[in-house]
């Protein structure tokens, strides 16, 4: 399958750059540019692209205004290509929730240069984002808006949640959830954090992201959250109220100590092409806290988390995997259920009754 890839982007010496990168490569063609999105809207309406590689900052209409104008009908999949993603920007954790697939940084400087060093990653990138299915997104405040929301707000919208969600049992014991998570995960996560509530069990997350986004992310999810949802720091306990998300280049391991558990977070080498890594994490769930565990694998791309699922499984812990349709990328979940290591799959709704199931068992 060749992927059609259309870009808009007011840079005339971007949009050259981008075509020469791409002229030649079997697996991807460019089937057109344009410089905003008024004129890209009726280009790509005739002659619909398998994937968008779209700037944020230009004129008459922003990247990430068109972004939710075509998340809200038919969505096409889109790679973020811009000077505002480098950093940990906030304006890539925008288009992140969104429904972007991915964010590549572009420099102001050495354009060229950057595009030929990076033209691997960047053919990697489009083609993943072929093989997404993202879902039609419905406006939110959080979404409309670049203020965080005050904790205050978001625990007012959980209490008017169905009660289903609420009244977890109080265990002298925080039994563990450990969520592994890639592509399309931020928005995923996002769903399923939002659903619990503030006494809802421990939660260790390692999502792929890149250094310095991660601590943004979770102030975003904070904000959302009536849990606390921060950044894992070395030594973290992981109670019951807590989600911890592992730091972009660092791993971070599941840990007990005098009864408790905690968060372990170090150096190393990328596992499975991934620093944090997945499989780390739950690896290290299935030494410390075996059948007192549960393990969630969500929508990414590849296959990392699906062995250490299998030994959490082997372990004696609870498993479950997204299901194919609300998945954006249906294959960490796919590789996972292969190994026979998953006990349940649960569309992407579900996952936080699950969570609270398995918490409130004897």
């Amino acid at each position: 399958m060749v992927v059609k890839v259309f870009v808009v982007d007011d840079s005339a010496v971007v949009r050259q750059a981008l075509a020469h990168m791409l002229a030649g490569n079997a697996d991807v063609e460019l089937i057109g540019s344009a410089p905003n999105p008024l004129l890209a809207m009726e280009m790509i309406r005739k002659n619909p692209p398998d994937v968008l590689l779209l700037d944020i900052e230009m004129p008459g209409m922003d990247g990430l205004t068109f972004l939710r104008q075509i998340m809200s009908g038919t969505p096409i999949p889109t790679v973020i290509c811009s000077t505002l993603s480098t950093e940990g920007s906030k304006v890539a954790l925008d288009a992140l929730s969104a429904g972007a697939v991915a964010v590549l940084a572009k420099p102001r400087l050495g354009l060229k240069q950057h595009m030929e060093d990076s033209r691997h990653e960047m053919i990697q990138t489009l083609k993943t984002a072929a093989r997404s299915r993202p879902r039609p997104r419905v406006a939110t405040n959080s979404m409309a808006s670049h203020a965080i929301p005050t904790r205050a707000t978001a625990l007012n919208v959980i209490k008017n949640r169905p009660q289903a969600l609420a009244g977890v049992h109080a265990l002298a014991m925080n039994k563990p959830v450990v969520i592994g998570s890639s592509t399309g995960g931020t928005q995923a996560l996002e769903l399923v954090l939002t659903s619990l509530p503030a006494d809802a069990p421990g939660i260790a997350i390692t999502q792929h992201m890149p250094e310095k986004f991660t601590a943004m992310y979770a102030q975003r999810l904070d904000g959302l959250c009536a849990m606390n949802v921060r950044e894992a720091k070395d030594g973290d306990r992981l109670e019951r109220g807590v989600a911890l998300i592992a730091p972009g280049g660092r791993h971070m391991q599941l840990m007990k100590l005098n009864g408790q558990y905690h968060v372990k977070v170090l150096d190393g080498p990328p596992v499975n092409r991934h620093k944090p890594s997945v499989d780390v994490l739950f690896k290290s769930a299935a030494e410390c806290a075996r059948g007192d565990a549960l393990g969630i694998i969500m929508t990414g791309m590849g296959d990392d988390g699906a062995r250490g699922m299998k030994t959490m499984h082997d372990q004696g812990a609870r498993t479950i995997a997204q299901n194919e349709e609300t998945c954006v990328v249906f294959g960490m979940p796919k590789e996972a259920i292969k190994l026979q290591a998953v006990d349940e799959i649960l569309p992407l709704e579900s996952l936080a009754r699950a969570i609270l199931a398995f918490d409130s068992r004897a």
